[in-house]
């Protein structure tokens, strides 16, 4: 789980700034010749209390990071004004105090300079944060970035992994044997659609996105190869609308997702294992009967996550998995064109 990223600023910064603008202002009062302390002391504790309140604020109201909307975050009007009034505000309300500390100054030519002071601090304290607000988002969406892009690498490799698996080669290589050795006819489509299988595996491997048409080809062949092994053991049934054979799917999620049915679950032609792809809302889904075997295969467990990160890259949308007694099912959204970048 990753932590919530925050932004902050060093409570050393705003309080050591804040008490050095305290001070700066009474530097005027210090060269007077008439130079009194107290009054000093109030203007500078004034000053600093305005200028601390003002640094909160201002970080205090500042959006909340966002992957999506980093890039769009600039400089906010609205916020710059909602800061100004209330930076007025702020500075009216300490004045009256330091008119009550000090009621023996006449403050009517003061109040003025007070909020010119205050406005200045404001504007100041805003461009200063909003300067070091957006190096953090820049900072931020690099390491979004990265993350990404090593998630997505990940993904690949463990792909590439799933694609060549050696036990699937042999399993259809001894299969083959047989199918040759007991002279049967299927013995030269056998070959070919192993041959169709390993062809789009390496004429896919470095693609994003296939179509959903090919990726039912790629189906096709590996579901003719399992059909020679299992016979009737395993039934594939497909219903999906015309208009989806026309959007993108990652390349061999079809048959990863055959394949970790078999890796789960009973094939036998005394428990067939029945497989439906179908669409729905926007979704192609993957349901299967649950016939779970006593022993299970070893398994990493990456093979679900693999797609999942897979789509979370290319769409920001996760798969869905639901799972009751009965039935075990995948659904994955459907990608279109105009959403993959």
């Amino acid at each position: 789980m990753r932590t919530k990223r925050t932004f902050k600023i060093s409570n050393k910064i705003i309080w050591l700034s804040s008490f050095f603008l305290g001070v700066l202002t009474s530097v005027p009062k210090i060269a007077e010749h008439h130079f009194v302390l107290y009054e000093a002391a109030v203007d500078t504790s004034v000053t600093f209390l305005f200028s601390v309140l003002i640094w909160y604020f201002n970080i205090w109201t500042l959006p909340a990071y966002s992957a999506k909307g980093a890039a769009v975050n600039g400089v906010s009007i609205k916020r710059l004004f909602k800061g100004l009034f209330f930076g007025l505000v702020l500075m009216f309300v300490l004045a009256c105090i330091q008119q009550y500390l000090l009621s023996h100054l006449n403050f009517g030519p003061r109040m003025l300079m007070f909020e010119v002071r205050g406005i200045l601090i404001n504007l100041t304290f805003y461009m200063f944060i909003q300067l070091v607000y957006q190096s953090y988002l820049n900072q931020q969406v690099s390491i979004e970035l990265d993350r990404t892009t090593t998630a997505n690498l990940w993904a690949q490799y463990e792909l590439l992994k799933q694609q060549v698996n050696p036990h699937f080669l042999f399993n259809s290589l001894n299969t083959l044997k047989y199918i040759v050795e007991s002279g049967d006819k299927q013995a030269v489509n056998f070959i070919l659609k192993l041959s169709d299988f390993y062809r789009y595996t390496l004429e896919s491997r470095k693609l994003d996105l296939i179509r959903l048409s090919d990726e039912m080809d790629i189906l096709d062949a590996y579901m003719y190869l399992l059909k020679a092994r299992f016979e009737n053991g395993i039934e594939l049934s497909t219903n999906i609308d015309e208009q989806y054979y026309s959007t993108l799917v990652p390349p061999f999620t079809l048959q990863l997702l055959i394949e970790n049915c078999i890796k789960h679950n009973i094939v036998s032609l005394d428990k067939p294992l029945h497989i439906s792809i179908y669409s729905k809302d926007d979704y192609i889904i993957v349901e299967n009967n649950v016939q779970l075997k006593r022993i299970a295969e070893s398994s990493t467990g990456l093979g679900l996550e693999n797609i999942n990160q897979r789509y979370m890259h290319l769409l920001d949308k996760k798969i869905e998995i639901q799972v009751s007694e009965d039935t075990f099912t995948i659904m994955l959204p459907i990608i279109r064109e105009n959403h993959h970048h």
